[in-house]
């Protein structure tokens, strides 16, 4: 199983940061720095939909489909060779509209401000590592045949595992929709299954992603 830093560490995630920097005009240092926390983000926000059914049939749905199979993984270089198409900025601002929902804008203040760069450049960047965190997550769904929501629950808890004290803080804050503090009870891959809160970001990719 790999985890997102695993990635980020790898010739491929060199290839990314180094990809996402030129497309955003900004420092491979505080590229990868935003991509650090930006990726378990999404993933994490993924992993508190998948405790519904609803979340979890959505985002089933949506990496069934050919644009999240893992594929864009396998050609960076043609992905960023001619900057960033369009489609994928689309897919991008889409695949977060469904996850974050009305607390995107406090993700990309946040990570604007742990960064140093300007929000409109963390939003580009956003848009660019959305649909890679997909086809990473598409990829890794296929290779451990995860067919249901507790199978994704736990494939996302490790793939978050290992995250430094300061993401999973970040994932608190930012996705903790009643405010008590938790980690949404396994955000961070400690626990697994249960759905303490049901607001927020809950069950948004049933209903919009899968249809």
């Amino acid at each position: 199983m790999t985890g997102l830093l695993d990635l980020l560490n790898s010739p491929m995630g060199k290839q990314l940061i180094s990809g996402v920097a030129g497309q955003t005009n900004q420092s491979e240092d505080k590229t990868a720095n935003v991509l650090s926390m930006a990726m378990p983000l999404i993933l994490g926000a993924m992993k508190k939909n998948v405790s519904t059914p609803e979340g979890a049939q959505g985002l089933m749905s949506a990496l069934s489909s050919s644009n999240h199979n893992g594929g864009i993984l396998d050609n960076l270089s043609g992905l960023f060779g001619g900057g960033v198409d369009d489609s994928v900025m689309a897919d991008g601002a889409g695949i977060l509209g469904h996850v974050f929902g009305n607390k995107q804008p406090q993700v990309e203040n946040a990570l604007s401000q742990k960064s140093g760069l300007d929000a409109g450049s963390v939003a580009q960047i956003l848009k660019i590592a959305a649909p890679i965190v997909m086809g990473f997550l598409g990829k890794q769904t296929a290779q451990s045949n995860v067919s249901d929501g507790s199978g994704m629950n736990a494939l996302l808890g490790s793939m978050l595992g290992g995250q430094p004290q300061e993401n999973q803080s970040l994932i608190t804050s930012l996705l903790d929709a009643d405010g008590d503090g938790s980690i949404l009870d396994d955000v961070a891959g400690m626990v697994m299954g249960s759905n303490k809160s049901k607001g927020g970001l809950g069950g948004l990719l049933g209903g919009l992603f899968g249809k």
